[in-house]
C-alpha cells in the first residue's frame, strides 16, 4: 500500500500512532499526547530481517513486528490533524521501504479504558525478510551478529527493554533473547557458552508481555518534539 493509498482511507482528524518497538523510545514526528497503550490480538516478535538500520545483507540482525495473536503494551501518540501528514511521510520512509510491514488502524485501548484507533506497522507473513519458525537461540545469534547503520541489533533491543522496563512491562522471551545474544558476542559466537549464560524461561514464546494493573492509571505526558530516528 502506497502512503497516497493509506492517506486517502483515513479518517478526519488526529492520528493515532502505536509503537511497539523503537518507535517507543524514538519516535521520528511531534506529538500532542503519549499515553502507556494495549493493543488486542497481536503481540510483539523479533521476527524482521534487518540488512540496513541494524545488520547487513551478509549479516543481517532482527527486529520487531507486530504479529497475529496475543496482546501488546506499547505507547500511543495523538498527532494533531494539521501534522499528520508530515508524520506519516515520515513513518513511510522509516518503515515502510523494503515493504515488510502493513499499515493498519488497530484499536488500542488508552488508560482509563478509552478505545483509539491507531497505526501500527503489521509484520507481513509473505515477505522474504520475515522469519517465521526460528528457535530462541537462532534469533539470538541474529541478534548478536547485526550491526548496521544505526548501531548493533543488540543496543536496539536492550533500549526497547530498558523503555519497557521503566513503564513497569516486562517480556521475559526477549529478555532471554538479549541475554543469549550478549554472551555470544562476549565469547566470540560460540553457542555453548551462550547457552550456559541464558537466564531459564518459563515458556519459549511470550506472546502477550505482562505488565501490573497500576499501568491503566493516566500516562498522558507533554507534549515532544521528533527525537532522533532510530
Amino acid at each position: 500500500m502506497t502512503l497516497a493509498e493509506f492517506t486517502a482511507q483515513l479518517p478526519k482528524g488526529d492520528l493515532w500512532v502505536f509503537g511497539y518497538g523503537s518507535l517507543m523510545w524514538s519516535p521520528c514526528f511531534g506529538y500532542t499526547r503519549k499515553a502507556l497503550g494495549r493493543a488486542h490480538g497481536y503481540h510483539r516478535a523479533l521476527c524482521i530481517l534487518s540488512t540496513r538500520y541494524r545488520g547487513t545483507r551478509e549479516k543481517p540482525g532482527l527486529v520487531m513486528g507486530l504479529c497475529q495473536g496475543g496482546s501488546c503494551w506499547g505507547m500511543a501518540y495523538r498527532i494533531d490533524a494539521q501534522r499528520a501528514r508530515r508524520a506519516l511521510a515520515s513513518l513511510w520512509e522509516r518503515e515502510m521501504n523494503r515493504r515488510v510491514y502493513a499499515p493498519r488502524l488497530i484499536q488500542v485501548r488508552l488508560p482509563g479504558g478509552r478505545m483509539v484507533r491507531a497505526l501500527a506497522f503489521i509484520a507481513d507473513p509473505g515477505h522474504p525478510a520475515y522469519v517465521g519458525e526460528l528457535d530462541l537461540h537462532g534469533r539470538a545469534r541474529l541478534v548478536a551478529q547485526g550491526i548496521g547503520a544505526r548501531g548493533p541489533c543488540v543496543d536496539y533491543i536492550r533500549k526497547t527493554l530498558d523503555h519497557m522496563h521503566e513503564v513497569g512491562v516486562r517480556d521475559p522471551h526477549l529478555e532471554r533473547i538479549l541475554h543469549a545474544a550478549l554472551a555470544l558476542r562476549q565469547n566470540g559466537g560460540h553457542d555453548s557458552a551462550a547457552l550456559a549464560c541464558a537466564p531459564a524461561s518459563s515458556a519459549a514464546r511470550e506472546p502477550a508481555a505482562r505488565a501490573p494493573r497500576t499501568l491503566l492509571r493516566r500516562a498522558a505526558r507533554r507534549p515532544r518534539r521528533a527525537a532522533a530516528r532510530r
